[in-house]
């Protein structure tokens, strides 16, 4: 019974022991099997997936490594941006980015397994070598080319106006995301490409990881000066708000000064349009008399001698004791009924 145990156990570890000298390799990794310790061969899924023969344990061990893309964010990153117009630093950005890797060959395993060995330790050492470049392009570079406003509709419509673009807002909309599109693809090589040295090629050729991409996440400010970036906003605001009200003052005294003006310029001309038709109206209303007058002098006359009767009596309170026959009252006896033959009737306005 004892033997029976004995001979069982032995031919399950032995058929144990045996299943080690075959492994299986995945479309989706990279396998490489060791001999004590040293690196032997490194099977590549994507071309030699499938069941393989090896040493058994302990003389053959398999390491498995991923082929398929990799992501992992950087740590946030702090740094100064560039202010263009005084050739200084401008305020202190925190940025969040990303990456994305691979290994891309088999050589390229061999050498990863060889430098980094897992996942884990690519992070570590990556993620300082990209945000020491990260924080080098984000100082030599204006904030602009890092954040900055895209609308082509906007500026084409200051250009031709906006009904003769309103209708293109599609077309518009697929320019500014190919914009974006090159702005990151510029801001990636200058990130990638600093000082004329190609990150992705040292790091291929160093620890055998392609730099399929990274990406900016997001920027926004530190804590820390978060309360004097707002009191830098307030006060620039405030700058602009005193500004646009000078400039609105100025523009409101132009504007009533030429009111004025133009109010002056109207009342003159119309003032000496006045003057001029009163004139021209006087002249009428003389020529219209002496034409009627010269129809009747004798009434003309008669009219005259009741205006000067009128006077007469009406500037003074004296008591007056007349005849009827006195040539005084000869207006009050009516019209004259004809005209003297020389034209010319009897005045009773006193003569000088």
């Amino acid at each position: 019974m004892g033997r029976g145990v004995t001979g069982g156990m032995i031919f399950v570890v032995g058929l144990v022991w045996g299943s080690s000298c075959f492994y299986i390799v995945e479309p989706t990794e990279y396998v490489l099997v060791t001999r004590f310790g040293q690196l032997r061969v490194v099977r590549d899924g994507g071309q030699e997936a499938g069941l393989h023969l090896k040493a058994p344990w302990p003389v053959d061990a398999v390491q498995r490594l991923d082929r398929r893309l990799q992501v992992f964010d950087l740590p946030a990153v702090e740094s100064l941006t560039h202010d263009p117009t005084s050739g200084a630093v401008d305020t202190t950005l925190t940025v969040e980015a990303f990456v994305a890797w691979r290994i891309p060959n088999a050589e390229a395993a061999d050498r990863f397994f060889r430098t980094l060995r897992t996942s884990e330790q690519a992070r570590n050492v990556l993620a300082p070598l990209l945000n020491g470049r990260l924080a080098a392009a984000i100082s030599a570079v204006p904030m602009r080319e890092w954040v900055g406003p895209v609308d082509t509709q906007t500026a084409t419509a200051s250009l031709i106006g906006w009904p003769s673009v309103v209708t293109m807002t599609e077309m518009f909309a697929q320019e500014d995301l190919r914009l974006v599109d090159r702005r990151i693809e510029r801001l990636r090589r200058r990130w990638l490409q600093a000082e004329s040295q190609d990150l992705s090629q040292q790091v291929l050729q160093a620890y055998g990881v392609e730099l399929c991409d990274v990406r900016l996440r997001r920027f926004y400010y530190p804590e820390a000066v978060r309360n004097s970036i707002a009191e830098r906003i307030r006060s620039e605001r405030a700058r602009k708000a005193a500004d646009y009200e000078t400039q609105g003052r100025q523009q409101a005294s132009a504007i009533i000064a030429e009111a004025e003006r133009q109010a002056r310029t109207l009342e003159s001309e119309a003032q000496a349009r006045k003057t001029l038709i009163e004139a021209e109206a006087r002249a009428e209303a003389a020529r219209l008399r002496a034409q009627a007058y010269a129809r009747d002098p004798d009434f003309y006359m008669f009219l005259e001698n009741l205006r000067a009767f009128q006077s007469a009596i009406s500037q003074t309170r004296d008591l007056l004791l007349l005849s009827t026959k006195h040539p005084l009252l000869s207006p009050l006896a009516g019209p004259p009924t004809s005209s003297n033959p020389n034209g010319k009737g009897t005045s009773l306005v006193p003569q000088k």
